[in-house]
C-alpha cells in the first residue's frame, strides 16, 4: 500500500509516544497524529468523500493542516491546498477548476467568502484537536485507499507564466522519490527537529522536506505564522536542527537581535523560492557558523529540491545552485530541445520520478511544458563541467515575491479591465524587503486618465495582495522585438536607471 500514513502507521507501533508535531506548546504523538488522522478520515467518509474526490484546505499552519492531509490520502481523496492570500475571485476559479468536493477553511479566513462547494470551518480549538473536526465519527468508517505509485495525491495551483493558475498533478510516486533523494542529501532520521516557518500549501514547507521528516520518526515544529523572533525562539527552545526559509523570510531572521540565544543547534537551513543573494549566504554563515545554509533550486511542478549545494562547496561555488539530488537528471537545451553543452546558457530542463505528469485538465499546457521526458522550467541557466548549476535569468514574465510566483499575465489581464488601459505590461522590480514586488506599465487611451490610486483600488478587487502593483509608470508606448513581443527585460532596465536616478513612481 502506497499512501502518505504508511510510515506514521508504523511509528505508531514501534515507539508510540514518540513525539510527531508541537505546535503551539503541545506534543501530538506518532500514535496520536495517526488517531486524529483517522477519525478525519472516517469524518470525511461520512461526508460523502469517496476516492479521487479532491478535499480543499484554505488554512494556516496547524496540526488540523496535517491530519485533514493525511486523512484525504486515507480515504483516497486528492488533497487541494491553497494559497490564503489569494482573492475570492481566485479561490473560486481553483475550487471551480479543480471540481473539489468539500472544502475546510479556517474560521479566520473563510469569513463572508460564500464558495460554492460544501465548506467546514475549522475554529481555533480544532486546530488543536482534530477530534472537534471528526464529530464522533466511528472506528468502523476509517478504510485506507490502496494507491498505485502513478496515483494523484495531491494538486498544487501554481501561478505559472499565465493568466490563470495550473493545477499541478502530484503522484505518490513523485512524492516518495523526492523524500527518498532529500534523505539521502539532507540525511534524514529519527533525530530530525524540523522547523516547519512557511505556509505548508507551499512546497517549501511541505516537501523541503516537510512532512519527509514523519516518514523517518523525526518531528514537525510548526509554527502558524511566520515570525522572525519566535523563529529564533523556536531555534533555541525546542533544539531545531534544520528548516527551510525563502530568502525573504531568511533576510527577516537574520535582521533580528539574538539577545544572547543559544542557536548551536541548527545543523542546516534549505534555501529556495527565488536566489538567494549571496550577501545572506555570508551572513548567514556569521550568525549561524555551526550550520550549513544549502542553496536549492526547484519547481512545484517537481515537488521542490531538484538541486541542492553540497557540503564544503558553499563558499567555493558562491553563487550557484548545487547539483542536481539523485534521481534527478539536469539539461540545458536550445529553444529546439537540443541539449547544449556544459558552460552554454539555455532554458533548464528536468527529468525524473518526481517530475509532475503534467497539469490538470490542460492537456495543451501539458504538451508544451515537456521536451520529450524533460519538463521545461523556462528558466535560464548553465552548468559548468561538474554538473553545478548557476542560474542566469528567471523564468519569463515571472516575478517572485517573498517566494511566491507571481504570473506578470495575471496581473496584466486585470488592468486591462479598466477602460483607460490600451497596452500594458508588469514586471517585477526590486525591494529590499520582498526580493521583488509588480509594477505596471501602462499606455492610456487617447484622451483618457489614470492615476496609480485607482489602479490600486482596481486590482485589489482582484488579486490577492501580494499581487498588487506598487508601481505605475505611463509610456506613449511599449518597446516590442519584430515579432510584436514586449521587451520586458528592456522595460526592467529602463525602470532600474529610472529609480537610480531618482525618477520615482508611486
Amino acid at each position: 500500500m502506497i499512501s502518505l500514513d504508511a510510515a506514521l502507521a508504523y511509528h505508531a507501533i514501534a515507539d508510540p509516544t514518540r513525539t510527531a508535531v508541537r505546535y503551539e506548546g503541545e506534543s501530538i504523538s506518532y500514535a496520536e497524529l495517526l488517531a486524529r488522522a483517522e477519525l478525519l478520515g472516517a469524518h470525511l467518509c461520512r461526508r460523502g468523500v469517496q476516492r479521487g474526490d479532491r478535499v480543499a484546505l484554505l488554512m494556516k499552519n496547524s496540526p488540523a493542516f496535517l491530519e485533514l492531509a493525511l486523512a484525504a490520502s486515507l480515504v483516497g481523496a486528492v488533497l487541494l491546498p491553497m494559497n490564503y492570500r489569494l482573492s475570492r475571485e481566485e479561490i473560486s476559479y481553483i475550487l471551480d477548476h479543480a471540481g473539489a468536493r468539500i472544502l475546510f477553511a479556517d474560521e479566520e479566513l473563510a469569513g463572508p467568502r460564500g464558495f460554492a462547494v460544501p465548506c467546514e470551518i475549522v475554529d481555533r480549538a480544532a486546530q488543536a484537536n482534530s477530534r472537534r473536526l471528526s464529530q464522533g465519527a466511528e472506528p468502523a468508517a476509517r478504510a485506507r485507499s490502496r494507491f498505485e505509485p502513478a496515483d494523484i495525491f495531491r494538486l498544487m495551483y501554481t501561478s505559472g507564466t499565465t493568466d490563470r493558475p495550473k493545477g499541478v498533478i502530484h503522484s505518490y510516486a513523485n512524492f516518495y522519490w523526492k523524500t527518498l533523494g532529500q534523505a539521502i542529501v539532507l540525511g534524514l532520521s529519527a533525530g530530525n527537529r524540523l522547523l516547519v516557518c512557511g505556509p505548508l500549501y507551499h512546497v517549501g514547507a511541505f516537501d523541503l522536506p516537510g512532512i519527509g521528516v514523519l516518514i523517518f520518526g523525526g518531528s514537525l515544529h510548526l509554527q502558524r505564522d511566520f515570525d522572525a523572533d519566535a523563529v529564533l525562539d523556536t531555534i533555541a527552545q525546542d533544539r531545531i536542527d534544520s528548516a527551510w526559509m525563502a530568502p525573504a523570510m531568511l533576510s527577516r531572521v537574520l535582521e533580528r537581535p539574538l539577545g544572547g540565544r543559544d542557536l548551536s543547534s541548527l545543523r542546516y537551513c534549505v534555501g529556495g523560492g527565488e536566489r538567494t543573494p549571496e550577501s545572506r549566504i555570508l551572513q548567514f554563515s556569521k550568525v549561524f557558523p555551526q550550520a550549513r545554509y544549502i542553496d536549492s533550486y526547484g519547481l512545484t511542478e517537481t515537488c521542490s529540491g531538484d538541486t541542492f549545494m553540497p557540503a564544503g562547496f558553499e563558499i567555493a561555488k558562491l553563487g550557484s545552485v548545487g547539483v542536481a539530488a539523485p534521481n534527478v537528471s539536469i539539461s540545458i537545451r536550445d529553444e529546439a530541445g537540443a541539449p547544449l553543452p556544459a558552460g552554454a546558457e539555455g532554458e533548464i530542463c528536468i527529468a525524473g520520478p518526481k517530475v509532475s505528469p503534467g497539469y490538470w485538465r490542460d492537456p495543451d499546457r501539458t504538451r508544451a511544458a515537456f521536451f520529450g521526458a524533460w519538463l521545461r522550467t523556462g528558466d535560464i541557466g548553465r552548468l559548468d563541467d561538474a554538473g553545478f548549476l548557476t542560474l542566469t535569468d528567471r523564468r519569463k514574465d515571472m516575478i517572485i515575491s517573498g517566494g511566491e510566483n507571481i504570473a506578470s499575465s495575471e496581473i496584466e489581464r486585470v488592468v486591462y479591465l479598466l477602460p483607460q488601459v490600451q497596452d500594458v505590461a508588469v514586471v517585477g522590480i526590486p525591494d529590499e524587503r520582498w526580493g521583488e514586488r509588480p509594477a505596471a506599465i501602462v499606455v492610456v487611451r487617447p484622451g483618457t486618465v489614470l492615476d496609480f490610486s485607482e489602479l490600486a483600488a482596481h486590482c485589489a478587487r482582484h488579486l490577492a495582495r501580494f499581487k498588487l502593483p506598487v508601481a505605475l509608470y505611463l509610456r506613449d508606448e511599449l518597446p516590442r522585438n519584430a515579432s510584436g513581443k514586449v521587451l520586458k527585460r528592456q522595460i526592467r532596465a529602463d525602470i532600474l536607471a529610472e529609480r537610480q536616478a531618482g525618477q520615482h513612481h508611486s
